[in-house]
């Protein structure tokens, strides 16, 4: 599956369709630069990319890679109709056999935070509601046909609400069991952040050894699960210092520190600021 940091999300750029007769091939390409969304609709479709042969007959999807060489393995035995669409990412991707990465935002404005996600689609599925994948593709390419601001804007809202039901699609893919815990656990710490959260209660909770969900957490969100609850409670505390006249001290115990020295020590780490000349960068 191909596993995509946002934002930016991936950005559509040309499409079209294609019938091809019985004998007709897909031509061999290398290299070109856009992913290329193949969806068949009738017939049967055989390409090959990186030693992987995707065998496509309707309601079937796959997406090539840009930096990649792909070919026909056999010419089509029967009148086949397909959809292309090429689109591009200015961010980070990659390909991988498992949901296992997430990517954190690293932004410390309370302001202006670019918050980062990661989402998955399959390389390969069958659509599970091919009318609505349909509907989309087609949406897209009537809009591709209007060169105005607002068609071009429509047509990346529409293909973003594609890449959604091709993610849908891979939703029952099997998916890497630390990656499951790591979630579980972040959400347990988001959930109870304002609480003395221990590595016995984090354990208890998720029903795994305090030392795997560590492991869990490190491969996927690349910290600790202590570190991941104080870098939530000092976005918490942020938000707070910004947004209300609570005293600091108020707001280190609203925000799980119980300590305030520890909280401003966790806060001039994080932050490279003391929670109260913080507070006035943003006050007239």
């Amino acid at each position: 599956m191909l596993h995509f940091i946002a934002p930016p999300m991936p950005h559509f750029t040309v499409g079209g369709e294609d019938t091809y007769a019985p004998g007709r091939s897909h031509p061999d390409r290398a290299h070109i630069g856009v992913f290329d969304l193949i969806y068949v609709t009738r017939g049967l479709l055989a390409l090959e990319e990186r030693g992987i042969e995707y065998r496509l007959g309707a309601d079937q999807y796959a997406i090539l890679r840009p930096d990649a060489a792909h070919r026909t393995t056999a010419p089509c035995q029967e009148k086949t109709h397909f959809y292309w669409l090429h689109f591009q990412t200015l961010g980070h991707w990659t390909e991988v056999e498992e949901e296992q990465t997430v990517a954190l935002s690293q932004s410390v404005e309370p302001y202006a935070p670019i918050e980062t996600f990661s989402f998955f689609l399959p390389k390969s599925a069958q659509l599970l509601q091919p009318e609505q994948a349909l509907q989309q593709i087609k949406h897209i390419l009537t809009l591709q046909q209007q060169p105005t601001p607002e068609a071009k804007w429509r047509q990346q809202t529409a293909f973003q609400d594609l890449l959604y039901a091709l993610q849908e699609a891979g939703a029952g893919m099997p998916k890497s069991r630390p990656f499951h815990i790591a979630e579980a656990a972040a959400h347990y710490l988001r959930s109870h952040y304002r609480e003395a959260v221990s590595y016995e209660q984090l354990a208890q909770a998720l029903h795994y050894h305090a030392n795997y969900i560590s492991l869990c957490m490190k491969r996927t969100f690349g910290c600790t699960p202590l570190d991941y609850l104080v870098r939530y409670r000092i976005g918490q505390a942020k938000q707070q210092l910004i947004r209300t006249n609570a005293p600091i001290g108020e707001i280190a115990e609203a925000t799980g520190f119980g300590s305030f020295p520890y909280f401003i020590r966790c806060f001039v780490k994080h932050t490279g600021l003391r929670p109260h000349a913080f507070r006035q960068q943003y006050r007239a």
